[in-house]
């Protein structure tokens, strides 16, 4: 349907745990990096991408459709955030400041 390595059947989907391991890595190995949920994040649940927030992804791309998958409506994605208490902030803007600093 799109590409020829998925139509090779060369490879397995990956799991929400697998997905959190990946995460987490990237998040100890580049620690200022901006790891990204994409294409894909709709096949997870709400619980499973709370655990990838959790083990370091702090990126999403809004809009209606990436470029070869849907994504989900921003609101969507805003009632989400809010579920799991999460603050979005402005693209290109400095990091913002951790919880604990505030305190």
């Amino acid at each position: 349907k799109g590409t020829r390595l998925e139509n090779s059947g060369d490879f397995d989907d990956v799991s929400a745990l697998e997905m959190v391991r990946m995460i987490a890595t990237a998040r100890i190995i580049m620690p200022r990096t901006m790891v990204r949920l994409s294409a894909g994040r709709l096949s997870f649940s709400e619980a499973e991408q709370f655990m990838m927030f959790q083990a370091g992804a702090n990126s999403i791309f809004n809009g209606d459709k990436l470029l070869t998958t849907d994504n989900p409506d921003y609101d969507e994605d805003m009632n989400l955030f809010a579920k799991l208490g999460l603050r979005g902030k402005p693209a290109h803007a400095g990091p913002l400041e951790p919880p604990a600093v505030r305190e």
